[in-house]
């Protein structure tokens, strides 16, 4: 099932299709979204750009996020061809993790976002506040 409102999607991609098509289509764009613009995945792409990261140094680096959940990104961010995970053998064992060439493609479009939402974050804040306020005054 599609997560995408109908507006996100083009008249011309749709016109004369029964809706369980788009859903068909929409739903691996959905999947694909929802992977790499969690809040974790996005950290973790950010904190591995500048070169091979260990776990210790991410979870270190990536503020609230737990053992558990820094675990299960990664392997899903792995598994989805973004991260590259390298087992050295040493004693203890070495482990790191790089960004694949599909990851840092995507890490473009990602400093791009982060930029724009830096850039906008009070002008966000000012709109949501002026929102509240028409909103409790019976807008």
């Amino acid at each position: 099932m599609s997560h995408l409102p109908d507006r996100y999607v083009s008249d011309q991609h749709t016109r004369g299709q029964p809706a369980s098509d788009l859903s068909t289509r929409a739903c691996p764009l959905t999947e694909v979204l929802d992977r790499v613009a969690g809040k974790w995945s996005i950290l973790i792409i950010v904190a591995v750009a500048d070169g091979p990261a260990r776990f210790t140094e991410l979870e270190r680096a990536i503020d609230g996020i737990s053992r558990r959940m820094l675990t299960l990104t990664l392997r899903n961010l792995e598994r989805d061809g973004l991260l590259t995970r390298t087992v050295y053998a040493t004693v203890p064992p070495k482990v790191d993790y790089r960004l694949t060439d599909m990851a840092r493609e995507l890490l473009t479009s990602l400093l791009s976002l982060t930029g724009w939402a830096e850039r906008h974050r009070g002008d966000i804040a000012a709109a949501r506040t002026a929102y509240d306020a028409a909103a409790s005054h019976g807008r």
